[in-house]
């Protein structure tokens, strides 16, 4: 599935169309479960789960002697979650109508008409967003201008209807549903009005402290999507993307193709805090250090080279960032051995090509950061399989090959 990136219906007739999957995964004669059933069963899974697996993939490599480890390189990626560029205009209009919606359908499952003390103002929020965004430059500039002003009637518009949806949520509480089924439905719906009541405060003091107040919030209490409230914001110096929005992953990679580790990382740390982590773990895997370790500029520290050289690293290809070069690191950077782990590095470009960009990971789906952790730990997982097979099967060709 994640090879050829299927979903779940698809996947589903696959296996049950082909004796090889159906062989594969146990089913043989017997029926196949529908496709609802591979996503429960998806979900089950959690990221420690298959950090496990992927582990002992590897370590069956090592032990097999398919990958000795005497190279590695590095680098980190962002995989972009599925949301809108994020403006404080149109995070308070997602919460208006998202509310709006959803006491609709509450007032529906109740049997109601609508609910009393609730007032619909989405088309009021939209119309003020949309003003919002067709503002000039000097339309926008001032502390009394008219941006301020109409932010400050979309900010009370969206507190009118956050205080309106708590307000249903306590008038509706002692009623009852008809049959079980409508009060799971009623209870979910409940759950889902209070989850966007307390996302849709957290944008309203955000623009409120951000237009109003003229503060700079810090990136760390921002929210940049209430359907994805996990997403980070992320800088990395890119002319084309100087901002993404999603999640930063940390790969490393073994000549033959083999992600060693791998690790979705909590906000835009920088990257010169992965290098000793990585050979310590490479290190514990291969029970031996790397004679290469390649790396962009990125990596580059005089603290990370030494460890390197401390790890019997023999070449650290880590481009420096800046300042000017000593003539030994200027001849050292013109070397052919240097050229060569460069053109070894980049490799683990076209792998991230395909990891995360061609698995249908280019925008990120999953439902929290766990979910998130689970994609990649997924794709990660057909990868090494995929590798680990090619190796096999091209060492009993060789061994065919020979014994003839």
């Amino acid at each position: 599935m994640r090879l050829k990136n299927w979903d779940y219906r698809e996947l589903r007739e696959r296996i049950a169309d082909g004796i090889t999957l159906r062989r594969f995964t146990d089913f043989y004669c017997e029926k196949v479960p529908k496709h609802d059933a591979f996503n429960r069963s998806f979900n089950r899974l959690t990221p420690a789960t298959l950090k496990a697996i992927n582990d002992l993939v590897v370590e069956a490599a090592v032990k097999l002697g398919l990958e000795e480890g005497s190279k590695l390189r590095v680098d980190t990626t962002v995989v972009e979650t599925d949301i809108h560029h994020p403006t404080d205009n149109t995070l308070l209009w997602d919460v208006v109508r998202v509310l709006t919606r959803l006491l609709g359908r509450l007032a529906k499952a109740l049997g109601l008409r609508r609910i009393a003390g609730f007032r619909n103002r989405s088309r009021a929020a939209h119309r003020r967003m949309y003003e919002i965004q067709r503002m000039t430059t000097r339309q926008r500039q001032g502390k009394g201008s008219r941006q301020t002003a109409t932010y400050r009637a979309l900010i009370s518009i969206a507190e009118e209807g956050v205080a309106g949806a708590r307000k249903a949520l306590d008038d509706t509480a002692a009623m009852r549903a008809k049959d079980p089924l409508t009060a799971l439905k009623i209870e979910a719906l409940r759950d889902e009005i209070a989850h966007y009541c307390d996302l849709g405060t957290r944008v309203i003091e955000q623009a409120r402290r951000r237009v109003l107040d003229g503060e700079q919030v810090p990136t760390s209490e921002k929210i940049y999507s209430i359907f994805e409230p996990h997403t980070d914001l992320i800088k990395r110096g890119k002319v084309r993307t100087p901002v993404e929005f999603g999640h930063k992953v940390f790969l490393a990679e073994s000549a033959k193709g083999l992600v060693t580790q791998y690790k979705v990382l909590k906000g835009n740390p920088s990257d010169e805090v992965h290098v000793a982590p990585s050979l310590r773990l490479h290190r514990r895997a291969f029970r031996r250090a790397p004679h290469l370790y390649g790396a962009d500029r990125g990596f580059f520290s005089e603290q990370n080279v030494a460890a390197c050289v401390h790890g019997a690293v023999e070449t650290v290809c880590i481009p420096q960032r800046g300042g000017t070069k000593t003539p030994q690191r200027q001849a050292y950077e013109r070397s052919a051995e240097f050229k060569q782990g460069q053109r070894f590095r980049a490799g683990i470009e076209g792998r991230i090509s395909v990891l995360m960009r061609g698995r249908g990971m280019k925008r990120c789906r999953a439902e929290g950061a766990e979910r998130f952790a689970v994609f990649v730990g997924a794709a990660v997982l057909a990868n090494n399989l995929m590798i680990v097979a090619a190796l096999l099967t091209k060492r009993s060709a060789r061994r065919r090959k020979a014994t003839r």
